[in-house]
């Protein structure tokens, strides 16, 4: 891997149609190999969290996830390879104090 410093970025992947837990647990499996292709061709980047967005039939219709990467371009050729939507792709900043 590169010696670049990581960044923070937060992706919403907004789905067309809602999918099942099945589709979102085949989707987590081929973005991690597409995570350790990547890393294993140089490029920082690195899989923080994710959180599941769901509508009032429970079903699936997207995520926010957080990854650490080199740069953005490195986010977008991730969700590229892996088949996943980019919705929109951000700089993560500070976090809010909720108290």
């Amino acid at each position: 891997m590169a010696h670049t410093e990581l960044e923070d970025f937060l992706i919403l992947r907004d789905l067309d149609e809602p999918i099942s837990e099945a589709e979102l647990d085949a989707a987590a499996e081929q973005s991690g190999e597409t995570l350790r292709t990547l890393r294993a061709e140089g490029v920082g980047i690195t899989w923080v969290d994710s959180e599941v967005m769901t509508n009032d039939e429970g079903q699936v219709t997207g995520t926010f996830c957080h990854y650490r990467a080199e740069d953005e371009d490195a986010v977008r050729e991730h969700a590229e390879r892996a088949g996943l939507p980019a919705t929109r792709i951000s700089r993560r900043g500070s976090p809010l104090d909720g108290e």
